[in-house]
């Protein structure tokens, strides 16, 4: 992908927090405060600084950013902010830290009126009010923080060029699976969850995406396998799903690769054949401007013809996390496909005898259709 250069980065942040700025602005709102630690995970801050983790973050009406890192010579390295004070400052309290920047960056700001995360705990905000009694705190669910969500929905080029790589560097650990199952160095569930922490690695990616899913045909019948992978033979004679993502420069992939190894029953040969069914039909109708509740309701009536019901959703968005909105499902009610979100297409059938498949790519929507950015397929044996 591109090499971007450091101002290049800086400008890709600071546009970011610039619309933040203005949609404050325009609800009357001085600052929005995000807080990234043990107790909540909170992708904004990166988002919004490049910043990995474990900070106070405040952005004022005119776009100008504080961010108070636990970590300052990481954020030395990798953030993008207007200015930096360290969280030991404040020994490390949230609230003291917020009430300090607040303080710092108020002139940047058009009135007392702060958000802050949604996510705190009702005794937290209550802790927070306490602190902040010269400020009219708010805590809103349709506030900055939705924004910030909304917005993530749609990826600039670096965020489509960063899951681009992850989609890329995914495929090539697929096609080593493949090679390695059909040579025998591929024995166990644990084989090849080692294979994928190696390979992503190499290939200059930050982590998995989540926790490897590695189920052969004992345990595929989980849509979720737990524990995810074993020391039991994968993939073995039946049906054996891997489901995987790799992260590159904070935005992750996640593909479902299903292993059908022969020979099979009919019904297993019909549920391979049903799920690749919804997967060819559907992922032609992740277009601009479709209801995304219709492709998912498409899904469904392709299962329930032959009285079989899909246990999840038809796909989500991915990005900074593996589960962002929108979900691909009936109940997203009146929001269509648009340019620039990423999403799976991941239909999958389960069964305790039959065993699981599912099938799993990743779909950028373009303006003229879509580009389906990873190729996981069935592999058959």
């Amino acid at each position: 992908m591109k090499e971007y250069t450091a101002e290049e980065m800086n400008e890709i942040f600071v546009a970011r927090r610039l619309r933040l700025g203005k949609y404050l602005e325009e609800n009357n709102v001085c600052a929005a405060v995000f807080v990234d630690n043990e107790e909540h995970r909170d992708a904004s801050i990166r988002y919004y600084t490049g910043h990995t983790s474990d900070a106070v973050l405040a952005i004022f009406t005119d776009g100008y950013s504080i961010l108070v890192p636990w970590d300052e010579n990481l954020a030395k390295q990798n953030g993008h902010y207007d200015k930096l004070i360290p969280f030991t400052r404040y020994k490390n309290n949230a609230i003291d830290a917020t009430k300090a920047i607040l303080n710092l960056g108020y002139t940047h700001g058009i009135n007392s009126k702060v958000e802050l995360p949604p996510y705190l705990t009702y005794p937290e905000y209550l802790h927070y009010i306490d602190s902040l009694a010269s400020y009219d705190c708010r805590c809103k669910e349709d506030g900055a923080f939705k924004f910030t969500v909304d917005s993530r929905m749609i990826k600039d080029e670096y965020e489509i060029q960063c899951t681009k790589e992850a989609a890329r560097i995914g495929d090539l650990i697929i096609d080593k699976i493949e090679e390695q199952i059909k040579n025998g160095t591929i024995k166990t569930e644990m084989d090849v969850a080692l294979l994928i922490e190696r390979e992503l690695r190499l290939n200059g990616c930050e982590r998995a995406g989540f926790d490897t899913l590695a189920a052969g045909p004992a345990r595929s019948f989980a849509i979720h396998a737990f524990p995810g992978y074993t020391s039991s033979d994968w993939p073995a004679q039946g049906l054996s799903i891997l489901d995987f993502g790799v992260v590159y420069q904070g935005y992750t992939s996640d593909t479902t690769v299903t292993v059908a190894k022969g020979p099979l029953t009919e019904e297993q040969e019909k549920q391979l054949e049903l799920v690749q069914k919804a997967y060819n039909e559907c992922v032609q109708l992740y277009k601009k401007d479709n209801l995304i509740s219709d492709v998912a309701k498409r899904a469904d009536t392709i299962f329930a013809a032959e009285k079989r019901k899909m246990p999840h959703t038809l796909g989500h968005a991915i990005g900074l996390e593996i589960h962002e909105p929108p979900r691909v499902s009936p109940k997203t009610v009146d929001l269509k496909f648009k340019p620039g979100m990423i999403l799976t297409c991941e239909p999958g059938l389960y069964d305790p005898e039959i065993g699981g498949t599912r099938l799993e790519n990743d779909v950028l929507i373009t303006e003229d259709g879509n580009e389906v950015i990873s190729h996981s397929r069935i592999i058959r044996l």
